[in-house]
């Protein structure tokens, strides 16, 4: 695990109280790659889990990650079951 960024007095005071990723992509990053889809899902959980850390050790209070598609619900469903392995657990653990 790595060090806690530092921030300057001045970034400290200027950090928002929320901030809002939105996680898109992931499926075309992997087949840029020659990747199954499914691992542009897990390097996009990657993502998120480092988004989540870093958030909580620079002291942002709020954050908001958005990761499926409500017109997509379909293909999310069966992608989130890829994900988690099992349709009764749809979304992974991010922080374990």
């Amino acid at each position: 695990m790595s060090a806690a960024p530092h921030l300057s007095a001045e970034a400290a005071a200027n950090l928002p109280r929320h901030v809002a990723v939105i996680m898109d992509g992931n499926g075309r990053w992997a087949k840029q790659r020659g990747l199954p889809r499914i691992e542009g899902h897990r390097q996009g959980a990657e993502s998120a889990r480092a988004i989540i850390r870093t958030a909580g050790e620079v002291g942002i209070k709020y954050l908001t990650l958005y990761a499926f598609s409500s017109a997509r619900s379909g293909v999310c469903r069966k992608m989130s079951r890829n994900i988690s392995g099992s349709p009764s657990t749809p979304f992974p653990k991010i922080m374990a």
